[in-house]
C-alpha cells in the first residue's frame, strides 16, 4: 500500500488502499490540450530535489510543493526504536548539529529509522536553535517541477584528520545528491590546512560531517576551528568517531562500486582516512535520503591533490572566476565568458574545471584538438550542439535511479515513473549523438564515439519499450507531465491499471463538462485551468463582460482576483478533484509496481549511463569553448617553459565594454621570472595582473585564449593578493589582511606557482611598507615562481641592480592640455612598456586635479623632492653589475632556445647572430661608464 506523504506546503490526503489487477486499455482525456495552466510557485534555490526531472528549466510535474528532508526530532533522550539520539547545538555560532549514531547495522535495509521526522523551520534564528537553517529534500520528493539551479549546494562532505603522529593527514569523501558519484581524497597538509580549505571551497558543500572528537567544546581541533571560520553558512554535523571506520568504508566500496570503476579498490586499500570518511558519509546519507543505494550502482573514484592546479578561494574571488565582485547576479565573470553550455552537467563540469585547472599537458592538448576540430567543422559543431541541447540532467537522473526508497510512498512512485520516462528520453538520444560524432577525427572525440557503441544502451531501451509507450516523453507543464505519467505504461499489461485510467479519464471529462455547463448556466466565459496546488479550478477574464452587481454567483467559492482575471472553484469541483486524486493514486501505485519490476531487470545494465553522463558533459563543455571562440578572436595556446603572450587582452573586460580592450604583450621566463609593474593610479595595473591569471586558467582547462599568440608554462598554484578591503568579521584592518594573505602565499608557493601581488604594504607607513615589500620580493626571488608585482613604491624598482632576473615594466601615460581648466591632464594609454615609469609624483598630480588647496599641493611637492633625493642617491648600479646582468640574460636566452626552439637552421642561425650582436652592443656601453666617471 502506498502512503501519501503529508507536508505543511501541500494539501493532506487520506491513506487509501490501492489494488492491482488487469483490464482493457482506457482512452486518454479528450480535454487535455485545451486547458490553461497557471504559474507554479517555486521552491528556494537552495532546495535540492533529487526527484526533479533532470535538466528541467521550466515547470513540469504534479506538485509545486516539496517534501522536506527528514531530520532527527530534537529530544532530551534518544527516540525509542531509532538510531539517533539527542540533537543539540555544538557551538551556537556555527549552525552545528550533533547527530549521534547508536549502534551499527549489518544492512542498511535492516536499520530501524524513525517513521515520523520533522525539519526545523528555516525561519527564526538558526544560530539560536542550533539546527540546520535549510536541508536537502528527500530523494523522492513530491516535486517534479522544481526549478533547481545547477550550482545550488548539493554536496555533502565528510572530513577526518589523523591523530597523534598522523596529525595533518586528511581524509575526505564527498557525494553530490544530484550525481551518484563519490570522490575520495587523502593528502598531507601543513598547519595552515590550505589544501583542505581550498578543496572545500571548490566543492561548495551543503553540509560538512566531522567526528565528534574533533568538535569537543573547549577542546576543538585547529582543523575544525578553521573550517567553521571559513564556512559560516554551511551546516555542520558531528558523528561519533566509531562510524569513521575504514573497514566498513572498504566494505561499502566493494558493495556499491560499479565494475567499471572497481580499480579504485587498489588505490584506496591503504588510505585509511578516506575510507573512514566514506563510511561515515554513506551511513549519514542513507539516513537523510531515507533510502539506500542499489548494489554496484555508484561511481567511486580517488582524486589525488597533484592532478589539478590549486586556486585558493581568495584568488577565485579576486579574479572573479565565478562571482562578480560588484554584483553577484552579474555574469561578468570568467564562467560567464565561457559558459555557453546546454546541459546542467556541462555547466557543472565547466565550473569545476575553472576552479581546478588541469596540469597534465597531454589531456589539455587533447581538449584543444577537439576545440580546433569543432571550429573547423561547422557541420560537426551544429550537429553536436543540436543533440546535446536535448539532453536532460543525466547525472541527477542517475542519482535517483540508483536509490531504493525505504518506504513506498506516492511521491516515490511519481518520482520513479517520471525518471523512467526521462531515462527513455535520454537513451533515445544516443543514436543521434553517435551520428553527429560519426565523422570526427580527434582521438578524444573518437573515444567518446566508441563509448556510445556500448550495446547496453540498446538493451535498456528495448526493455523499456516493451513496457513504456513509444510516445511517452518528458514534457514541460505539470498537467502535461501528469498525463505522460498516467499513460506511460502500455495498455493490456495490467487490466486493473487500464480500468483506473479509464475512470480517471471519465472524471476529468466530467470536470470539463461541469465547468462548461456552469458557464452556460450563468452566461459567463468560464474555462478549465489546472495548477499543482489547487488541482482543477475555474478561471474567467472580465475584459468584455460586466458582472451582475459586480459579484460572482454564490455557488463559486475560494475566489481570488488578479487584475481582471478571476480564479475560483465550487464545492462540487472540490469533490471531483478529490475523486480525481484518488484515481490518480491508484494509477501511480499500479504503474509503480510495473516500473519497479522493469527497473530490477535493467539495473545490471544501467552503469553504462555513467559513461554517457561523462560524454555529454564533456562534449557540452568543449562546444561551449568553441562557441566562445566564435564570438572573439581567441588563439590556441602552446605549452613550453615560458609565459609569452602577444597582444593579449582581458576576456571579462571585453564582454563588458563595447570596444575591444587595449592589448599588451607579456614575456616571463626562468631567467626573467619577476616583473615589477609601475604606473599611475587607474593606468591598468590591476586589470593586467588579472588578465594574465585568467589567460593561464583558460589555457589549462583546454580553452583558446584572448591573444594573437600565447605560450604558457603549466602552473600548479595560482596566488593573488589584490583586494585592499578591511574585514570587520575577523577584526582585521587593511594592513593585517594584507599580511595574512601574503603569509599564506609565502607558506605555500613553490617553483611552479604563478603569483600576482598588487600594491603590497599600502596599509602602513612608507618606510615599513617599502621594507616589507623588499623582504617579500627577495624571498620570492629565491623561488622559480613566475611573479608579477605591481607597486607604487618606485624605490622597489632598483632591486633589479641586485637581481638580474627582475624586469621593470610600466604603463604609459600622456600629458595633454585641458583647455577648459587651462591645466595639464593625464591621458591613460593602458599600454605596457619596458623600464620603470617616468612619471614622478603622479599622486600629487591627481591631488592637484582635485579640489585640494594649491598651497598644500606646493608644499607636498617640495617635501617629496627632498625625500626622493635622499633615498635614491645610493641606488646607482655599478659597471660590474651591468656586465653581470648582460651575461646572465645572454645565458638564459641560450638555455631557453635550446629547450623550446622550433626554428629551422637558417632562422636559428639568424636569431643567434642577433643575440650575439646585442650582447656586444651592451658591453661597450658598460665599459664607457668608468671612462666618463674619470673625466
Amino acid at each position: 500500500m502506498l502512503r501519501p506523504e503529508v507536508s505543511s506546503t501541500s494539501p493532506s490526503a487520506p491513506a487509501v488502499s490501492l489494488s492491482s489487477g488487469e483490464t482493457r486499455s482506457p482512452q486518454r482525456p479528450r480535454y487535455n490540450f485545451g486547458l490553461q495552466e497557471t504559474p507554479l510557485s517555486r521552491p528556494s534555490a537552495q532546495a535540492v530535489s533529487a526527484s526533479t526531472p533532470p535538466g528541467t528549466s521550466g515547470a513540469a510535474g504534479d506538485r509545486s510543493s516539496s517534501s522536506s528532508l527528514p531530520c532527527p526530532v530534537p529530544s532530551s533522550r534518544p527516540a525509542q526504536g531509532t538510531y539517533f539520539g539527542n540533537k543539540r547545538p555544538y557551538v551556537e555560532n556555527t549552525h552545528a548539529s550533533n547527530f549521534t549514531f547508536g549502534a551499527s547495522s549489518s544492512s542498511a535495509r535492516e536499520t530501524n529509522y524513525p517513521q515520523t521526522l520533522k525539519t526545523p523551520l528555516s525561519t527564526g534564528n538558526p544560530q539560536r536553535s542550533g539546527y540546520k537553517s535549510w536541508t536537502p529534500q528527500m530523494g523522492y520528493s513530491a516535486s517534479s517541477s522544481s526549478v533547481i539551479s545547477a550550482h545550488s549546494p548539493s554536496v555533502i562532505v565528510a572530513v577526518v584528520e589523523g591523530r597523534g603522529l598522523a596529525r595533518g593527514e586528511i581524509g575526505m569523501a564527498s557525494i553530490d545528491l544530484k550525481n551518484p558519484q563519490i570522490i575520495l581524497s587523502q593528502f598531507a597538509d601543513n598547519t595552515t590546512y590550505a589544501k583542505v580549505i581550498t578543496k572545500l571551497k571548490i566543492l561548495s558543500p551543503l553540509e560538512i560531517i566531522m567526528s565528534n572528537t574533533a568538535c569537543t567544546v573547549g577542546n576543538s581541533t585547529k582543523l575544525f576551528t578553521l573550517i567553521t571560520e571559513n564556512f559560516k553558512n554551511v551546516n555542520f554535523t558531528t558523528i561519533q568517531r566509531k562510524y569513521f571506520n575504514e573497514t566498513k568504508g572498504l566494505e561499502y566500496i566493494e558493495q556499491l562500486c560499479i565494475a567499471e570503476f572497481s580499480t579504485v579498490l587498489m588505490e584506496v586499500q591503504s588510505k585509511y582516512y578516506c575510507l573512514a570518511a566514506v563510511a561515515a558519509l554513506l551511513k549519514y546519507v542513507e539516513f537523510i535520503q531515507n533510502s539506500v543505494y542499489a548494489p554496484k550502482s555508484l561511481k567511486i573514484c580517488f582524486q589525488g591533490s597533484e592532478q589539478t592546479a590549486m586556486i585558493d578561494s581568495s584568488s577565485a574571488q579576486n579574479l572573479e572566476l565565478l562571482i562578480n565582485n560588484q554584483d553577484c547576479r552579474n555574469n561578468h565573470t570568467l564562467f560567464g565568458v565561457l559558459n555557453y553550455t546546454k546541459t546542467p552537467g556541462g555547466s557543472r563540469r565547466l565550473r569545476s574545471n575553472i576552479l581546478e585547472p588541469l596540469v597534465d599537458i597531454e589531456t589539455i592538448t587533447m581538449r584543444l584538438d577537439c576545440v580546433q576540430e569543432l571550429l573547423q567543422d561547422e557541420e560537426l559543431f551544429f550537429g553536436l550542439q543540436s543533440v546535446i541541447s536535448r539532453f536532460l540532467d543525466t547525472e541527477q537522473l542517475l542519482s535517483v535511479l540508483v536509490q531504493i526508497p525505504k518506504q513506498d510512498t506516492v511521491n516515490a512512485a511519481e518520482s520513479k515513473i517520471t525518471n523512467l520516462i526521462c531515462l527513455k528520453h535520454t537513451l533515445e538520444l544516443v543514436d543521434p549523438l553517435k551520428i553527429a560524432l560519426k565523422n570526427c577525427n580527434t582521438p578524444l572525440l573518437r573515444a567518446y564515439y566508441g563509448s556510445l557503441e556500448d550495446k547496453r544502451f540498446g538493451i535498456i531501451l528495448e526493455k523499456i519499450k516493451t513496457v513504456i509507450n513509444d510516445d511517452a516523453r518528458y514534457m514541460k507543464g505539470c498537467l502535461n507531465m501528469r498525463t505522460q505519467k498516467c499513460y506511460a505504461v502500455r495498455s493490456n499489461i495490467n487490466e486493473f491499471l487500464d480500468i483506473a485510467r479509464r475512470t480517471y479519464t471519465e472524471i476529468v471529462d466530467d470536470i470539463a463538462g461541469m465547468i462548461s455547463q456552469l458557464g452556460e448556466k450563468y452566461n459567463l466565459p468560464l474555462r478549465t485551468s489546472f495548477s499543482s496546488a489547487r488541482g482543477f479550478f475555474i478561471q474567467m477574464t472580465t475584459d468584455c463582460i460586466a458582472l451582475p452587481s459586480d459579484q460572482l454567483p454564490s455557488e463559486f467559492i475560494k475566489i481570488s482576483k488578479v487584475k481582471n482575471s478571476y480564479s475560483f472553484t465550487s464545492a462540487d469541483l472540490i469533490k471531483m478533484n478529490e475523486r480525481c486524486q484518488e484515481s490518480l493514486r491508484e494509477i501511480y501505485h499500479m504503474t509503480y509496481m510495473i516500473v519497479c519490476k522493469l527497473l530490477s531487470e535493467i539495473y545490471e545494465h544501467i552503469h553504462c549511463l555513467y559513461k554517457l553522463s561523462d560524454t555529454v558533459s564533456m562534449l557540452d563543455m568543449l562546444l561551449s569553448f568553441a562557441h566562445a571562440c566564435t564570438l572573439s578572436d581567441y588563439v590556441r595556446p602552446e605549452f613550453t617553459d615560458t609565459l609569452a603572450i602577444k597582444q593579449g587582452w582581458h576576456p571579462i573586460l571585453e564582454k563588458i565594454t563595447a570596444e575591444k580592450p587595449v592589448a599588451n604583450n607579456t614575456y616571463i621566463t626562468e631567467g626573467s621570472n619577476f616583473l615589477i609593474i609601475t604606473g599611475p593610479n587607474m593606468s591598468g595595473k590591476s586589470t593586467y595582473l588579472k588578465q594574465i591569471a585568467l589567460c593561464q586558467i583558460m589555457a589549462q582547462i583546454g580553452s583558446y585564449v584572448p591573444a594573437e599568440y600565447s605560450s604558457f608554462r603549466i602552473t600548479k598554484q595560482i596566488f593573488t593578493r589584490i583586494s585592499t578591503d578591511d574585514d570587520i568579521e575577523t577584526n582585521s584592518s587593511t594592513f593585517m589582511k594584507e599580511m595574512k594573505e601574503i603569509a599564506y602565499i609565502l607558506h605555500n608557493a613553490n617553483d611552479k606557482s604563478l603569483i600576482l601581488i598588487d600594491e603590497l604594504g599600502r596599509g602602513t607607513n612608507t618606510e615599513e611598507g617599502i621594507g616589507i615589500c623588499y623582504a617579500v620580493c627577495e624571498y620570492l626571488l629565491s623561488l622559480k615562481a613566475f611573479t608579477l608585482f605591481a607597486t607604487h613604491f618606485l624605490e622597489l624598482c632598483y632591486i633589479d641592480t641586485l637581481y638580474p632576473n627582475v624586469e621593470n615594466m610600466h604603463f604609459e601615460v600622456q600629458h595633454v592640455q585641458n583647455t577648459s581648466r587651462n591645466k595639464e591632464a593625464i591621458l591613460y594609454t593602458y599600454k605596457l612598456s619596458k623600464g620603470l615609469t617616468e612619471e614622478k609624483n603622479y599622486g600629487l598630480k591627481a591631488a592637484e586635479v582635485s579640489s585640494l588647496p594649491p598651497s598644500i599641493v606646493l608644499d607636498a611637492k617640495e617635501i617629496t623632492t627632498q625625500i626622493t633625493r635622499q633615498i635614491l642617491q645610493n641606488q646607482r648600479s655599478t659597471p660590474e653589475m651591468e656586465r653581470q646582468r648582460a651575461v646572465y640574460h645572454l645565458a638564459t636566452r641560450l638555455v631557453q632556445t635550446a629547450r623550446n626552439s622550433q626554428l629551422n637552421p637558417d632562422s636559428l642561425r639568424t636569431y643567434l647572430s642577433n643575440l650575439k650582436k646585442k650582447y656586444k652592443e651592451d658591453f661597450p656601453r658598460t665599459e664607457q661608464v668608468p671612462g666618463k666617471t674619470e673625466e
